[in-house]
This record gives structure tokens, sequence and C-alpha cells, in this order.
């Protein structure tokens, strides 16, 4: 899929080293419990690639076209743990610090949810987050989904009395 500046793809194998860069780094990864060993982060875009093989979508790596650098990802997954929103899809995104304040998050995010609707057809896609990260909250906004307090929820893999553990709801409902 392409957007004016944005390749959402299929992963390479040139992609590993830079993933695994961006998974070990702790600003990129200040809302996660923890950063990614390059094992954990190689079985992780294992995981991702497999999943876009065998149902041709999810979280499809994003390159810049006009430089051909890998920048991260951004698509679609299915949570896999029990909240009071599920069933349900999810748009996620993970970006190197370097790709950070240049609209790419919400470029790729776009392009996501018109697939979502149009090519799949859902009828809804929510994303989710720690409280505490107002830059995808900001993204989650500009794409236009809606927060309503009553559906933030305590994150059922991160262990009790983490910082993180409270996590806020975004929707999106289509068109």
């Amino acid at each position: 899929m392409r957007t004016e500046r944005l390749l959402l793809r299929e992963w390479r194998e040139d992609d590993r080293a830079p993933f695994a860069e961006l998974n070990a780094d702790p600003e990129v990864m200040e809302h996660f419990p923890a950063t990614m060993t390059r094992a954990d982060s190689d079985a992780f875009a294992d995981r991702i690639a497999a999943r876009l093989n065998d149902v041709g979508w999810g979280l499809w790596a994003v390159e810049v076209v006009a430089s051909g650098q890998f920048i991260g990802f951004t698509g679609l997954a299915v949570p896999r743990f029990d909240a009071h929103f599920m069933p349900a899809v999810e748009i996620g995104w993970r970006l190197a610090r370097a790709a950070w304040g240049h609209g790419y998050a919400t470029e790729a995010a776009r392009r996501v949810l018109e697939f979502a609707f149009a090519d799949l057809e859902l009828t809804e896609i929510v994303s989710f987050t720690a409280v505490s990260n107002v830059r995808s909250r900001a993204v989650m906004e500009r794409i236009g989904m809606t927060h309503d307090p009553a559906d933030d929820f305590d994150h059922p893999l991160v262990p009790d009395g983490h910082p993180l553990r409270r996590h806020v709801l975004y929707r999106r409902r289509s068109s």
C-alpha cells in the first residue's frame, strides 16, 4: 500500500537490524514494560511476517519512498488478551525515533484505516496505549478515533502495580 510519502509493505530480511535497533531504544519503548533483545525483536518480526503471509494483512513494514529507508511498522492486529472490548481489531504503529515529528504515523495509519474499512469491511477499529503515551494518543485523535474514559482498562499483560498498566482505549467506526 502506498501513501504520498510512504510504502507499507511486506517485511524483508534487511528490516531486521533497524527493527531490532528501534525495539532496543528506551525512548521508542518508553510506553512498553521493557525494551526488546535482538532475539525477541527477530521473533516478533517472524510472527508479523507469518501473519501477513497467512491472512494477507497485519503489521506492515513502513518505508520512506524518497529514501527507501525502513522506519518501523503500522498496521492491524488482533489483540492476544481478554478485555471488555474484545473481539476487536487494533491499529498500531511503532516508528524509529528519527521518524518522529514528520507526520508518518498519522499518514500511514490513515491508509491502514482506509484498507480496514474498505477492503476488509470492518465496522470498528480500536487502538490502545498507556495513559502517559501522549504522542500515540495524538495520532489516534488525528485519525478520527474517539476516547471514552469509561473504556479505559488495566492491561492484563502488564503486571499489577506497574506504572504502565492503566491503558486508554480509542475507537473508530466505519463511516
